[in-house]
């Protein structure tokens, strides 16, 4: 099974069916999503996720989201998955890349490691990096802006 592609799956069925959290297990493949966090403005309370007696989580609708402000221009990597970002294949070794770095389209840019496995990002963008948004060794959610390209 492709862990990756898999995944996407799941995401494209969190995103169309607009849900906050989504849980799969299937044999030894446990596969949790999350929508990134959103600012509430209005009294609307956030969702709850609970678990029922088994400890399964409880899938919810997500709260309605607020107004965003203006986004910063250019393109950005996302994380596909939940895990930990790491921006080079081991600590001895050099970042993927660098602010200023041109990239191509395909590129491996960093790691994300979700239940010990090792998921390579590539650049959905060819141009230049503009801004790596998260540190080393930083915890990520679903579709968390990585990096940015020009």
């Amino acid at each position: 099974m492709d862990i990756i592609k898999t995944t996407k799956e799941l995401a494209n069925i969190l995103e169309s069916k607009k849900l906050s959290y989504i849980y799969v297990k299937d044999g030894e493949l446990e596969i949790e999503l999350g929508m990134p966090e959103t600012q509430i403005v209005s009294a609307v309370p956030a969702p709850v996720v609970g678990r029922d007696a088994l400890g399964t989580p409880n899938i919810v609708a997500g709260a309605p989201e607020a107004s965003r402000p203006t986004e910063v221009s250019g393109n950005f990597v996302k994380s596909p998955i939940i895990g930990t970002f790491y921006a080079a294949p081991a600590p001895d070794k050099p970042a993927f890349v660098k602010v200023g770095d041109k990239i191509e389209k395909g590129q491996v840019v960093c790691i994300v490691e979700s239940m010990k496995l090792m998921n390579e990002i590539n650049s959905e963008f060819a141009g230049t990096v503009k801004e790596i948004l998260v540190k080393d060794g930083e915890a990520v959610e679903f579709d968390k802006k990585l990096i940015r390209i020009e």
